[in-house]
């Protein structure tokens, strides 16, 4: 699947390590996605409530279809992470720029998740999906 096809088909995008504070990357990345009509869900059990949606401790105790995991944390989380991700259903994981876990990444595409690696879910957007 590629990386339009993600940002496509995409309904839902779980947001792992979303951050309220405004200068954090993950709250600009997540208020742009919601912006754009995703349906955004904060994943930090740090937080109650992100971007006026009810924060959540872990993906496993997210209620809703999750169709992308999109990931904020740094790599060493990133093998949980998609464990996770696969235990809920999700179709893709997507880890931000800087957030790189190559094994954890094989792990997903082999339980049949479309990865996205190194690359930021917004600048992708803009770049493909914007007219």
């Amino acid at each position: 699947m590629t990386i339009a096809e993600i940002l496509k088909t995409t309904r839902t995008i779980a947001v792992v390590g979303l951050s309220s504070n405004a200068m954090r990357p993950s709250n600009g990345v997540g208020a742009y996605m919601q912006r754009s009509g995703y349906r955004i869900i904060p994943v930090n059990p740090n937080e109650t409530e992100v971007l006026g949606e009810k924060s959540y401790a872990r993906l496993e105790d997210v209620t809703e279809k999750i169709d992308c995991v999109n990931v904020f944390r740094r790599p060493q989380f990133v093998p949980g992470i998609i464990e996770s991700a696969i235990r809920i259903g999700a179709k893709s994981i997507w880890l931000q720029e800087g957030v790189i876990h190559p094994a954890a990444a094989d792990r997903a595409r082999q339980a049949g998740l479309a990865v996205v690696m190194d690359k930021c879910i917004l600048k992708e957007h803009r770049k493909l999906l914007r007219p």
